[in-house]
């Protein structure tokens, strides 16, 4: 997988159309935390168990790289849409696009943005305002 070419993995596409439900103004991988406790306070319910921690994993996955890579004002949303929730982070680096890691060593990291990829049932970016907007739509 890690073989592909990145643009085949994470297209270049505007996200569907969503009500937001929450949003974080993110300055730090420390605050992570507290951000996956407060999407499974507001997710949580019967039979959601798995949609929830795929929700955590992808949302902590795309903040920290914002965090770590992308820089400036980091935000997260989550929002809903009829038939499943929408993920969307944005950083500062409009210029630099998604770059899932390419011929790495599985055991050195860096395949977040494959995983997420595989969860979603859509998924992309785009570029405005100066921001980068990266989003991922998973399904109830």
């Amino acid at each position: 997988m890690t073989r592909q070419a990145a643009g085949t993995i994470w297209p270049s596409a505007y996200p569907p159309a969503a009500e937001p439900l929450v949003v974080w103004h993110l300055h730090d991988v420390a605050e992570l935390p507290g951000v996956r406790a407060q999407v499974r306070a507001r997710i949580g319910g019967a039979g959601l168990d798995d949609l929830l921690d795929q929700l955590v994993l992808a949302l902590d996955e795309m903040a920290s790289n914002a965090l770590r890579h992308g820089g400036g004002q980091v935000r997260a949303a989550l929002h809903t849409t009829g038939d499943g929730y929408l993920l969307e982070v944005t950083d500062q680096a409009a210029r630099t696009p998604p770059t899932p890691a390419v011929g790495r060593d599985p055991s050195l990291g860096g395949l977040g943005l494959y995983l997420i990829a595989e969860l979603a049932a859509e998924h992309g970016w785009y570029a405005e305002a100066g921001a980068k907007h990266v989003w991922a739509l998973l399904r109830r």
